[in-house]
Parts: structure tokens; C-alpha cells; sequence
């Protein structure tokens, strides 16, 4: 029968003791000190290891590198604030022109949107696109150029900068604005975000907007803000009144307060007309008597 202090209890509890004593030293004993290897812990994640970090930060806010230098299309040195307005917005996109699907979505969509702005290219606002690839060239620049330009009906003096640069530069520009790529080299493709930029005619970063699809009214809301009254129609500016950011949905949702508030000054102005109105009446009366 089996006691507590019957021998055979006694020698089974110091075995137990000592194979877990053992057992503790074989695990620090253990390369990083028992800790789990990094490689299991990526081989783990949901996130595949080509799109590590790849994200946007957003700066708003921020200054563009106004001093970065890069090449235009004709391969001509600008500095990134030879290219900015000063006087308008600026539809801001980082791409590469070899990339085989996410950037022609990127720009094509663009397009497709500021055909429908009702704003006009040059006029109320501009564009420039980057090349986060440094191999790209000055040649391809144009020719990407020139033909989105032909897709949009517009001649080749448009304002529309497709520039390249150096990695330093390119760098320089993509960590201001929160663009964070990565290069895979086992496909040779950048990896990076689908986001296209909205800056302020003096180069600052007013908004971002996502996704390989960008409404019309969230893009036009987005190039008003960032000018700052400077662009549009006085219609345009009561109706970015009555519109405000959403960050939680990243779209452009009608702003109760601000209809709210337009509908107020509507009313006092109505009022006023016509105390105004009956004001002049009753001074005409008193003259004619």
C-alpha cells in the first residue's frame, strides 16, 4: 500500500525533482536564453515577410523636402519646389513605372477622377508623381507623361510633373510624407502603399487619400481644404462647410454643424433683408408726409 513515507514515494518525488531541474537548465541552455527564435515568430505572423513595413505614417501638416532635387521629364535638375505652384494644390503620387499592376490602378484611377472633378488641371490645382524607383528614367517619364495627358484630353504643357531621383532623394521625399515601401528582392518589385497625397500650394501635407479608388467629391473636398479658399467656386466653398473629414472612415461625411450654420446665416441674412427692406418703407413715409 502506498504512504507518504514508504521509500518508493520518496525516490519517485526526488526523480520528478530532478527532471524538472534538468529540464529548466536544457531550456536556458537554449540560443536566446530560451526566448522563442525570430524566425519562428515571423514564420508565425499573418503578415507575409515582402510587406514588413509597409505602411503610411501620416505627417500632416509636415513640409514637403522643398530642396530635394530630382530629374523632370525633359532631364532637366529641379528642385521639388520648382515644380510646386505656390498659388494652388497638389495632387501628389508615388509610384514606379515598371511596377505590373498597383501603380497603373493608382494613376489610372487618378486620372479617372480628375476627369470628373469639375476642376481644372493647371488652373485650380497641379500634379506631380515620383518614381520611387531610382533606375527609372527621364525618357520614361515622358512617355508615361504624354500619355496620360492624351488620356485626359490635355495638351502636353499641362502641368503634370512626373519626375525621377536618386535613392537619397526619393528617400528623403517618401519618409517625409509617411510613404513606406520596401524592395522584394525575390520578385525584383517594390512593395508599397496605394495612397495617393494632397499638399497645400506651399507644400504642405494636407491630405491623404487611400485605396485604388478615390471619389470624385472626397478627392475635390481634399484639393479646396488643402487651398485654402485660393480654388473654386463660392458654391464650392459653402459646400466644404458643410462637409468634414471622417478618419475612422477616411471619406468626406456631411458635417451637420456646418449645415447647421449655413442654414443659420441664411435665416439672419433673409432677416436682415427684410428689416432693411421695411426700415427704407417706413422712412419713405416719413419724408412723404
Amino acid at each position: 500500500m502506498y504512504t507518504p513515507s514508504s521509500p518508493l514515494s520518496v525516490r519517485a518525488a526526488m526523480a520528478a525533482l530532478l527532471l524538472a531541474l534538468c529540464a529548466g537548465q536544457q531550456a536556458y541552455a537554449l540560443p536566446g536564453g530560451g526566448k522563442v527564435p525570430k524566425s519562428i515568430i515571423d514564420a508565425q505572423s499573418d503578415t507575409p515577410p515582402q510587406v514588413r513595413g509597409v505602411d503610411v505614417e501620416e505627417h500632416l501638416g509636415d513640409l514637403a523636402p522643398l530642396e530635394a532635387q530630382f530629374t523632370d521629364a525633359s532631364g532637366k535638375p529641379v528642385r521639388l519646389r520648382d515644380v510646386l505652384p505656390r498659388t494652388r494644390p497638389v495632387l501628389l503620387t508615388l509610384v514606379y513605372y515598371n511596377c505590373p499592376l498597383l501603380c497603373n490602378l493608382v494613376i489610372n484611377e487618378q486620372i479617372r477622377t480628375m476627369r470628373e472633378l469639375g476642376l481644372e488641371l493647371g488652373k485650380d490645382y497641379e500634379a506631380v508623381t515620383v518614381s520611387i524607383d531610382p533606375k527609372d528614367t527621364p525618357a520614361q517619364s515622358h512617355e508615361r507623361r504624354r500619355k496620360h495627358l492624351q488620356s485626359m484630353g490635355l495638351p502636353e504643357t499641362a502641368p503634370w510633373h512626373f519626375l525621377t531621383g536618386t535613392e537619397e532623394n526619393i528617400h528623403q521625399l517618401a519618409d517625409t510624407v509617411g510613404f513606406k515601401y520596401t524592395y522584394d528582392t525575390g520578385t525584383q518589385q517594390y512593395v508599397h502603399p496605394a495612397v495617393l497625397m494632397v499638399l497645400t500650394p506651399e507644400g504642405g501635407i494636407s491630405r491623404y487619400l487611400y485605396g485604388t479608388s478615390f471619389p470624385a467629391k472626397d478627392m475635390k473636398l481634399a484639393l479646396l481644404e488643402a487651398a485654402g479658399g485660393r480654388v473654386g467656386t463660392s458654391f464650392d466653398r459653402i459646400v466644404l462647410t458643410c462637409f468634414k473629414y471622417d478618419t475612422a472612415t477616411r471619406r468626406y461625411g456631411f458635417y451637420i454643424f456646418g449645415f447647421l450654420r449655413i442654414g443659420a446665416l441664411m435665416v439672419f441674412s433673409a432677416l436682415a433683408t427684410m428689416l432693411a427692406y421695411y426700415w427704407r418703407r417706413e422712412l419713405k413715409k416719413g419724408a412723404a408726409a
